[in-house]
């Protein structure tokens, strides 16, 4: 077919070329937002009289159509029209004639990708912002059920202080709520008009590119045609967003995994949410939080492709910026997918409460509760560090745990020990006492729920 652009071509792309230059098979996708952007500039071009009202209107209505057709599956791209704006071109010609052709005076492919991409990617982020308060309401509403259930805090994958299952699962609502103002904060930087920028110099024609900004749902416009263009910041912030985000879900996931082996047995994930073995029959195996916590990697690989892309890229618009939206598309995907199904893993999985209970009560997760009972009684912190770390070297000689031991042999290692020491280091009390903001005590832990619930109510009311 003749190239729309060949005028100044004397000699047919190769064949090989074209192939290789055709973006069709993948930025397709994009055919909904393309006709919306096209529907409002065709508007805007003829209530500016640059072509006709009534040309404008039968452009409208054929793209109507178009759009119709495609969502019915009635249409099969071209390749050889290269992208998803040429062959909407060249349908819209085919369907009502030369009027078509007027369709894209004032623009270029250059500023419509622009605008393409960010009214999916603007669409794209209310979903994603969706998922991620899914999931916080799951997260929120598990550690309702667990304020009390003790569970071992660590450091370093060692035992370390008790906390509740609560406080330890919200956590992961911090992480959560930075994914979602992160969206936010990329939300607001995206809701710029690049449409009217031209290839990168605007145009002659006395375009009025607020009016198409109201129609697209944009609240403001560039205020420079080149960086219009060649502007790809909002990919990559969300794409960055989409990193962390799915960083987050891979140490969630992570800890599911070893929180789900025999070694802990901290949780029983759902039949549905695990497989077992070809050649294992006892095998039950978290391949869901793997393969996330595997997916992960391939987020991260589509920001550093685009990054690479675009460090030495020099103004305006270059045809290497067509690689932005596969790596985009699957970025938007994967996360979205994991996002998907990590809420109703979460919600399905059953929780060991009597296993986290014993396991926090052994390890020695109370020994820095006996220092501070030390310290209370007048120790000095380091003198009660050093009392408690020889206790501990010889409980463990003993194979025994600081419960374990007698009131005599405590009083041994400091007069100042009293029958309180047992309900002292209880891990309940150890809990308990933890009562500063944002500690594990179930006190904290209500107050940071009722913050979250907050947090969650204000955005889906809006939502």
């Amino acid at each position: 077919m003749a190239k729309l652009w060949g005028g100044r071509f004397s000699k047919d792309t190769n064949k090989l070329v074209e192939d290789f230059h055709s973006s069709i098979s993948f930025d397709q996708k994009l055919y909904h937002w393309d006709i919306v952007g096209s529907k409002a500039h065709v508007r805007m071009l003829g209530d500016v009289g640059v072509i006709t009202k009534e040309e404008a209107a039968q452009i409208i209505a054929g793209l109507d159509e178009i759009l119709a057709e495609i969502e019915n599956g009635q249409v099969v791209f071209d390749p050889a029209a290269e992208d998803i704006h040429m062959n909407i071109e060249v349908l819209l010609t085919e369907k009502i004639g030369a009027v078509g052709k007027k369709m894209h005076t004032g623009r270029s492919r250059n500023d419509q990708v622009a605008v393409d991409v960010r009214m999916y990617l603007r669409d794209e982020v209310e979903h994603t912002k969706s998922l991620l308060l899914e999931l916080l309401t799951a997260v929120v509403d598990i550690a309702e059920e667990h304020k009390e259930t003790v569970i071992p805090g660590y450091t370093h994958l060692q035992r370390a202080q008790p906390v509740s299952f609560a406080h330890h699962l919200l956590a992961y609502g911090e992480m959560l709520k930075r994914d979602i103002t992160r969206l936010e904060d990329c939300q607001q930087r995206m809701d710029v008009l690049p449409l009217g920028s031209g290839a990168l110099a605007g145009t002659t024609f006395p375009l009025d590119r607020e009016q198409v900004a109201a129609e697209l749902g944009f609240s403001q416009v560039c205020l420079n045609s080149m960086d219009g263009v060649s502007d790809r910041d909002f990919i990559l912030e969300y794409m960055s967003a989409a990193s962390i985000s799915m960083m987050h879900l891979s140490r969630f996931c992570e800890e599911i995994i070893l929180w789900s082996s025999q070694e802990f047995h901290f949780i029983d994930l759902d039949d549905g949410y695990s497989t077992g073995s070809s050649i294992m029959p006892q095998k039950k195996n978290p391949d869901v939080a793997e393969l996330m916590r595997g997916k992960t990697g391939r987020v991260y690989g589509n920001l550093m492709g685009l990054l690479t892309t675009m460090k030495g890229l020099p103004l305006a618009y270059n045809k290497d910026m067509q690689e932005d939206k596969e790596g985009l598309f699957d970025t938007v995907d994967t996360w979205q997918k994991c996002l998907l199904v990590f809420t109703p893993m979460l919600r399905t999985m059953t929780v060991r409460k009597d296993n986290m209970l014993q396991a926090a009560k052994g390890g020695f997760t109370n020994a820095t509760d006996l220092a501070d009972y030390l310290v209370r009684k007048g120790v000095p912190f380091r003198d009660a560090h050093a009392i408690v770390g020889k206790m501990v070297a010889e409980c463990l000689d003993r194979q025994i745990s600081l419960d374990e031991v007698s009131l005599e042999e405590y009083q041994q290692h400091h007069p100042a020990i009293e029958e309180d020491i047992y309900e002292a280091i209880s891990v309940y009390t150890c809990m308990a006492m933890r009562n500063t903001i944002g500690g594990p005590s179930v006190a904290q832990t209500t107050a940071t729920i009722a913050a979250d619930r907050e947090f969650l109510k204000a955005r889906l009311i809006e939502a």
